[in-house]
């Protein structure tokens, strides 16, 4: 309904005395003006609700990122790493492996990676918190291994990484992983990791 309206008045009415017809005309307006108010707001609420939703929906669709890199469990000596049916803690636990066990990565989304394989106690495939496992670098006998821009040979080498030293994982693609070395972060090729906790991997 418009409230683009024009209303003609009765002149005939006393001085001091209301006017039926202006009356009406300010329900009218009023009606039209609450109606308008209503309106935004519910355009609003689906507006804010569907923007939610389509959120919901492309964090659900985001396909985790295929790997495979070896790291092992970095967790206190009194404490097991669950191993979930999903990437989350809500999701059901399907058992535990111990520190420093080695595990597989397969797959990997945010804080989260996909692992098999565990050198010791759950067996079979799982999600687990991905700052719960540790990785380290080989290069033992040499200067130490470069850390690239890429996940490529022939980009820049953003730093090197000393032998045998423990980094920071953060992500993985394909045979390599994203690490971090006092606050420089960068790719690591397979040969340069040791995802073993108590050997050197040379």
């Amino acid at each position: 309904m418009s409230s683009d309206v024009s209303y003609k008045y009765d002149t005939s009415f006393k001085i001091g005395a209301k006017n039926p017809k202006k009356i009406r005309s300010k329900k009218v307006k009023n009606q039209a003006l609450k109606l308008a108010v209503g309106f935004a707001f519910i355009c609003t609420s689906v507006a804010i609700n569907t923007g939610i939703a389509n959120q919901i929906v492309l964090a659900k669709s985001k396909s985790p990122q295929k790997c495979n890199i070896y790291a092992y469990v970095n967790v206190s000596d009194s404490q097991l790493l669950n191993v979930r049916s999903g990437a989350s803690t809500n999701n059901k636990i399907l058992g535990q492996v111990p520190v420093n066990e080695t595990v597989q990565i397969v797959a990997f989304v945010p804080n989260w990676v996909k692992i098999t394989n565990a050198s010791d106690g759950f067996k079979g495939t799982g999600w687990v918190s991905l700052p719960k496992l540790g990785i380290s670098t080989t290069g033992y006998g040499t200067s130490g291994v470069k850390l690239y821009a890429k996940t490529n040979k022939k980009s820049q080498i953003v730093t090197k990484a000393p032998p045998r030293e423990n980094v920071k994982i953060l992500s993985c693609q394909g045979q390599w992983a994203l690490v971090e070395y006092k606050g420089v972060k960068g790719w690591l090729a397979r040969e340069d990791q040791c995802g073993a906790a108590l050997t050197s991997c040379s």
